[in-house]
This record gives structure tokens, C-alpha cells and sequence, in this order.
């Protein structure tokens, strides 16, 4: 339930609000040698507190490694890892059990768990535990970047308000690596400030807001991937769909394609030098569930942050009653640009668990 991969497994483990989370990394290559500096300098894109479109809660977000690294190198057994939470304020989250918040888990997980879920912060279901995930996503990348694959996201829309992005087709490492130098990462610099202005706004007017994350990742072989159930596209919607707030996943034109015809949608294959490539990449660089070669291309879409300081309905679950809250707490007025970056994690842990020996 809480484990990612086959060859490469990733465990996640902890609560918002608990001493601390983290991951334990099974299947990573023996003598393998982390940058922990570029590794912490991922993980700090996700990181609250950074900016004016994320929660003013602080945390530090240092890995402690635990096992499976000697003198710097991986060892062959299992890296475990753990984030000590330091910011918490639980008092904030009192009394969600008897009145859930509209669009969280409080309910779902009342239902399933009883008196025992732990309610805090959201408890195993709060998007503080993505903070492990981009750490074994840090060194999913530096493993998949050995192997000449770059994987790297943009913002795609806010509030419609929609980016520039790269041809599907001739997406490039060169401009991919240029977003992950980026605090805000979009291709048109004008349509990034149009869309921390549509966040601000939803902030003063105590909302939020949602948006569209496109992830690229190129330089994938062709051939990988499983007929039928075992697909890319099956695997990566299933391990994204594991990102708290996502809605939806496509590949490629995505539901753009229902609205085609075939001589549209269809990309026709062209001679690149001695290797086959195609003129247009409507299909994401996936076909049959197995990867073409081309650019794949994944569109996540991620709601707007369900908790706002706004009075709203709800139920009181002991006297069966409609009641009202407002949510207190420090959240973000739009989720979107943290999650950028566990987008590009859980895109690059599920590739290389994908790759062949």
C-alpha cells in the first residue's frame, strides 16, 4: 500500500505530525555514490516556506540516512532514510474527526480507520509525505542521468493561464535543464507571472487554486514497457495517482485526442539519421504501452488546495447534523508548484524500475 516499484522499491512510512517521516529504498546498485548536495537541492523545490504560493510552515527536510551507504556508496542493502518533523501545530487540527473538511481524506479515512486515524496535519495522507519520495526520486535521477535519460517538468497551466511548452517531438535536454534552475519552472517567463498573480489573487480572496503539470522525460530507449496491464502509461498513472491531490493523468495530447481525427492524431515515422523518430509526438512516446523513443510526455492535473479559510459545510459525524467549519492552519493557496518537483520524482523512480538490466 505504501511500497513503489518492483526491482526498485521504494517504502514510505510516517505522519504529518509524527516525530518524523521517511523511505526505505530497496534495489538500489551497489557502489553507486549519491550527490547528497544536489539531491537536498531537489528536495528543497518542494520544501514549504520557501515563497509567497506556499505555506509558511517551516521545515528543514534534511535526509538522516539511516543504512545502506558506506563511506558515501551504496552497499547493496536497503537505504533507509528519515526527515525529522520540527514545525508541527496539531492544536490546529482538533476536532476534524466530528466535523471532516470538504475535499480531505478525513471522512474516507474515519470510515476506515475509526478513532485511530491519526488526524493530524492529515496524518499518512497529508502531502508532507512526498518529502521522502523526492529523495529517493533525487537519486532515481542521478542514476537515470548515468544512463543519458533527463526528466524535468513545467508548470502547464494555473487558473488558465497556460505555458509555452517545447515541441513533444524535439524536446531537448538543454531547455528541460533550464527549468530545473528555475524557482518558478515554466518556459514563458510572462506566462509564469501571470499565473503568481492568479495564485495571489485566490490567496486575498482566502481560495486557491489548481493548474496542469507537464513532465518530460527523453532519452528513454525504445522498448520498454509491458503488454498489457504492465504498460508505461499503466504503471506511471497508477504510481502518480499516489501523489495526494492529483486528478487526473494523460499522456500526450491527452483528451485533446478525442477531439481529433486520425490524420491529425497520428504521428508519422521519419528517418532520423540511422534511427527512427516521427514528425509529430501526439502519443506521448508511448505506443502500445511500450516506449517509442520519443519524448515521453505526461500531463498530471493537481487540484486546488482543498484546505481554505473559508467557512464552509459540513457534517457533524456524532450528532448527524449539518454544521459548518473554517479551516485554520498554514497551507498553500495553490499546490501546483511544489509538487513539480514529486511529479519528476515518482516520474524517474517508476522509468528506472521500468529499465532493463
Amino acid at each position: 500500500m505504501n511500497t513503489l516499484g518492483n526491482k526498485l522499491k521504494v517504502t514510505i512510512f510516517g505522519q504529518s505530525h509524527a516525530a518524523a517521516i521517511g523511505c526505505v529504498i530497496d534495489g538500489l546498485p551497489a557502489g553507486f555514490a549519491p550527490d547528497m548536495d544536489r539531491a537536498a537541492a531537489f528536495m528543497a523545490r518542494r520544501a514549504p516556506g520557501q515563497n509567497a504560493w506556499s505555506t509558511p510552515r517551516k521545515e528543514s527536510d534534511t535526509p538522516e540516512i539511516l543504512s545502506g551507504l558506506v563511506e558515501g556508496r551504496t552497499c547493496g542493502a536497503p537505504v533507509a532514510m528519515v526527515i525529522r518533523n520540527s514545525d508541527q501545530r496539531s492544536r490546529d487540527y482538533s476536532g476534524l474527526k466530528r466535523t471532516p473538511r470538504p475535499s480531505h481524506a478525513d471522512y474516507t479515512a474515519v470510515m476506515k480507520y475509526g478513532d485511530d486515524y491519526d488526524v493530524r496535519g492529515g496524518g499518512q495522507f497529508s502531502g508532507r509525505l512526498t518529502a521522502p519520495l523526492c529523495f529517493a526520486g533525487a537519486l532515481a535521477l542521478q542514476l537515470l542521468e548515468q544512463r543519458g535519460i533527463t526528466v524535468a517538468a513545467h508548470i502547464s497551466r494555473i487558473a488558465g493561464v497556460t505555458d509555452a511548452p517545447p515541441d513533444f517531438a524535439t524536446a531537448g535536454r538543454e531547455e528541460l535543464e533550464a527549468l530545473l534552475r528555475k524557482p518558478f519552472p515554466v518556459f514563458s517567463d510572462e506566462a509564469g507571472m501571470q499565473m503568481r498573480m492568479a495564485i495571489e489573487a485566490a490567496r486575498m480572496d482566502c481560495d486557491s487554486v489548481g493548474g496542469v503539470i507537464r513532465c518530460f522525460a527523453v532519452g528513454l530507449p525504445a522498448g520498454i514497457g509491458e503488454p498489457m496491464f504492465g504498460g508505461v502509461e499503466n504503471r506511471l498513472a497508477a504510481a502518480l495517482f499516489g501523489i495526494p491531490a492529483v486528478r487526473g493523468v494523460s499522456f500526450g495530447a491527452g483528451f485533446a485526442a478525442a477531439g481529433m481525427r486520425g490524420s491529425e492524431h497520428n504521428d508519422p515515422f521519419v528517418m532520423d539519421g540511422d534511427r527512427v523518430s516521427a514528425r509529430t509526438n501526439h502519443a506521448g512516446g508511448v505506443l502500445g504501452g511500450i516506449t517509442s523513443g520519443l519524448p515521453l510526455v505526461v500531463n498530471v492535473a493537481i487540484k486546488p488546495t482543498a484546505s481554505i479559510p473559508r467557512r464552509q459545510d459540513t457534517v457533524d459525524l456524532q450528532t448527524k447534523e449539518n454544521t459548518s467549519l473554517v479551516i485554520h492552519g498554514r497551507h498553500d493557496p495553490c499546490i501546483v508548484p511544489r509538487a513539480v518537483p514529486v511529479v519528476e520524482a515518482v516520474t524517474a523512480l517508476t522509468a528506472l524500475d521500468m529499465m532493463p538490466e
